[in-house]
Formats: structure tokens, C-alpha cells, sequence
């Protein structure tokens, strides 16, 4: 009897369980509500064993989409901030905002565009 989930090695080496489309079908509602409880694991699909599609909450997609277009990664911090204000959980530390938006925190910042007062 085949197995509904496989586990695929990437190039990369990391490994990524995947979900046969069928079975993906019936799990569709369950992961919209984790992705309402804040959950931002992915659903990997495939009919093959190897990874075909994948199942992400609607902000992370944007966020993605707004990442591939924007050069500078000024939409993409101000939707991440905006996010993160709008999230009723406790805070996070200011380390793990800067990884997720890739600022190193020990770099001086670039201010020269700024009014001096």
C-alpha cells in the first residue's frame, strides 16, 4: 500500500515531507485554520513523491510575490512591520525582526538622506 506522504531529499540536502494531491485536497480546510491561528507552515503536494505545489497563508505568498519585484525591500519591510503591529501576540525580539528582514543589526545605519536637525 503507498504511503499518502514521502519524504523528499532537495539539493540542497534539506528534507521536505510531501502529501499526495489527493490527500492535500481533504487537508485544505485544516490548514486554513491554522493559517487563521497564525500558522505559516507550508503544504507540500506532488503527485510523484517530489514536491509539485505548495499550500502557504495569503500574507506570506504576498510578502514572497512583493520580495521577487521589489529591488530596494521597502514594500516588503513595510508589509512585514505592518503585519507584525497588527499581530495581537506579545512582542518578538528586535534580533529576530531584523533576521526576517535581513538587517544586520552590528552595520552602521545609511542616514544620509535624512534631514540633519
Amino acid at each position: 500500500m503507498d504511503s499518502d506522504e514521502t519524504l523528499h531529499v532537495l539539493p540542497d540536502g534539506d528534507r521536505v515531507w510531501v502529501i499526495k494531491t489527493s490527500t492535500a485536497a481533504g487537508l485544505l480546510p485544516q490548514m486554513l485554520d491554522r493559517f487563521r491561528l497564525g500558522h505559516q507552515d507550508p503544504l507540500i503536494f506532488g503527485d510523484t513523491g517530489e514536491p509539485e505545489g505548495v499550500v502557504v497563508p495569503f500574507e506570506l505568498w504576498r510578502a514572497l510575490d512583493t520580495r521577487v519585484f521589489d529591488e530596494d525591500g521597502f514594500d516588503t519591510t513595510y508589509t512585514i512591520a505592518r503585519a507584525r503591529l497588527a499581530d495581537p501576540r506579545p512582542s518578538i525580539p528586535i534580533e529576530q525582526v531584523a533576521a526576517e528582514l535581513g538587517i544586520d543589526l552590528s552595520q552602521p545605519v545609511d542616514d544620509s538622506d535624512l534631514p540633519k536637525s
